[in-house]
């Protein structure tokens, strides 16, 4: 007996940006999310799909594997390339974004913020748009590293500082009034180190340790400052 293919069965529109929509439904009766990659009617129709498969492919492959060895970010579900569409877990929850603008400065909290980010880096994958608005808070207090799509697999140390700067500069801008936010970020991402010992090399080299991507944060902080940032 064929069992029917089950579409995503759509509900609130999220989020409509320049790159892509997203959409919270379900999918065989479980909360999910769809997003949708956005053409670029600018670009030749041809190429636009070239691009955006390459992406997508590449966004999904990262995202898999970083699901299975227990990086936390959603499962994707399905993949429809014709259509520019992924659907994935949807995580209940809130963006860290809102919980701070909330007012609520939970110090365990962005320690765990900072053993995710480090857990990514780990594995030798760059976020690569590290906002406030791309981490989810579960329902039961647990960091979750939303949109991937501009994620890659990377072992310059350059790459996972900036990683950093971006958030420290994000929480600088748009939080200033939780105290030793990025502080407490990097003590968990330090953490994670110590909890699990040394990196293990990935297929195509070894990522840089914590120690090294603090230190790296660092220098790329006080170049930002002696050319006036």
């Amino acid at each position: 007996m064929e069992v029917p293919f089950a579409e995503f069965a759509t509900g609130e529109i999220l989020h409509v940006g320049a790159e892509a929509e997203i959409t919270a439904g379900t999918w065989f009766s479980k909360p999910a999310i769809q997003k949708i990659r956005r053409k670029r009617t600018w670009r030749h129709p041809d190429l636009d799909y070239r691009l955006t498969r390459k992406r997508m492919n590449s966004e999904v492959k990262l995202m898999i594997k970083l699901h299975s060895i227990g990086v936390p970010v959603p499962a994707i579900w399905d993949v429809d390339f014709e259509n520019a569409s992924i659907v994935m877990q949807k995580i209940e929850g809130k963006q860290l974004f809102e919980i701070l603008n909330n007012g609520i400065s939970d110090a365990e909290l962005l320690k765990k913020v900072g053993k995710a980010i480090r857990y990514l880096h780990r594995n030798a994958i760059i976020h690569g748009d590290l906002s406030t608005n791309n981490i989810l808070i579960s329902q039961n207090g647990e960091p979750y590293l939303i949109d991937l799509g501009l994620a890659s697999m990377e072992y310059e140390l350059e790459g996972y500082g900036i990683d950093l700067h971006v958030l420290h500069e994000i929480l600088r801008a748009s939080h200033p009034s939780i105290d030793d936010a990025m502080k407490i970020v990097i003590e968990g991402y330090l953490e994670l180190d110590i909890e699990l010992g040394d990196v293990i090399p990935a297929p195509g080299g070894k990522p840089p340790s914590a120690t090294d991507v603090i230190k790296r944060l660092e220098q790329i902080m006080k170049r930002v400052r002696y050319h006036g940032g």
